[in-house]
């Protein structure tokens, strides 16, 4: 009974927030490959929200209408995702995640980049003053707790003194400038439209050892920004290699899988990441240094002065670690729920 409670908010939840234009789409695409009623997909997700805690949305993202039950049960959708990240990353220390000021302040050490407050421009400091005068002719700013890179603007700082740029930012609710990050030039000649990032999850395990869970090369396809809520796409990495090892894949499930760039044209399967040894060691460090958070998903940025971090996501994409690999990988995470000794007495994640 408690667990339908849940869920039915869950559902309410989904549909107070659903794109509702993206869900008709899904559906009618749906509709297509399975021959099924509108009403058989409409009321079999939403019998799947109940049974998989899954998002809504996630039934088709993850192609539920082409899988069995046992498959099905495979995949972390976004209610296990989010119950398992109130164990793993609880809200009084995720604010050095999802606060992007408290996230370079904590992990200082893995930032290479200037960066600096909307208030250290009015104190027009050293780190004002770094970030207005950075030797790449470009200011990224943003909101300090914006998400899937909404809300990020690229400005030439040759168009903007201190006075102007305090305006600006304050016009538009940003609190958090940057100097812009010239990636490695292997990796802006697989797509050069954005910063293309790598997403490395790292998991403290019941000795708090890190192990890591997976990683994941997102790409730019004509953006400035990487994320596949934004239309890009992303390809699984070898571990061991460092190399793509798989298709690129859209979040938009009307759109096939690539085997190149749609840009570049460069082959996805066999891309080698740049300093794959020393992005996993960072990530290792980084995930011992602050371990009160203990799953994270973090953000690496390739420069030719080596990898740094860009973010730490405490509720990192369970479609991004899915998807690439067409595998659902809910027994990977439920072992390290289940192993923590806070989860029978919080939260049941099932």
């Amino acid at each position: 009974m408690k667990d339908l409670f849940k869920r039915t908010k869950y559902l309410a939840y989904y549909f107070k927030k659903m794109d509702w234009p993206r869900f008709r789409k899904f559906l009618k695409y749906a509709k297509q490959q399975t021959g099924w009623s509108g009403f058989r997909l409409f009321m079999d997700s939403v019998k799947c929200v109940y049974r998989y805690n899954i998002g809504w949305i996630d039934y088709f993202i993850f192609r539920f209408f082409e899988k069995d039950a046992s498959e099905r049960d495979k995949w972390v959708g976004t209610g296990y995702k989010y119950e398992s990240d109130l164990l793993m990353n609880p809200k009084s220390t995720r604010h050095l995640l999802e606060n992007k000021i408290h996230f370079y302040e904590a992990y200082g050490p893995f930032v290479l980049h200037e960066t600096c407050t909307i208030d250290d421009f009015r104190q027009d400091n050293s780190k004002a003053q770094k970030v207005l005068s950075n030797t790449t002719g470009k200011i990224v700013v943003k909101d300090a707790l914006g998400q899937c890179g909404w809300d990020v603007e690229i400005l030439n700082a040759r168009d903007y003194d201190r006075d102007s740029l305090i305006r600006y930012m304050k016009s538009k609710g940003f609190n958090l400038a940057e100097e812009y990050i010239i990636q490695h030039p292997d990796i802006a000649r697989l797509s050069n439209s954005g910063v293309n990032t790598l997403r490395i999850i790292s998991q403290l395990n019941k000795d708090n050892d890190v192990e890591i869970l997976g990683a994941r090369l997102r790409i730019s396809v004509n953006n400035h920004v990487d994320n596949l809520a934004s239309g890009n796409i992303a390809a699984p990495v070898d571990l061991k290699t460092g190399k793509v090892n798989g298709l690129g894949i859209y979040s938009d499930i009307t759109k096939s899988s690539v085997t190149e760039h749609p840009v570049s044209g460069i082959t996805l399967a066999g891309f080698q990441v740049p300093m794959w040894d020393a992005c996993l060691n960072m990530v290792k460090k980084a995930a011992l240094h602050r371990p009160e958070n203990r799953s994270i998903g973090w953000d690496v940025v390739l420069t030719e002065k080596g990898p740094e971090l860009l973010e730490g996501n405490h509720n990192w994409c369970k479609i991004l670690w899915q998807l690439p690999i067409n595998q659902g990988l809910k027994s990977v995470l439920k072992k390290h729920v289940t192993e923590l000794p806070e989860a029978k007495a919080k939260v049941a994640v099932n």
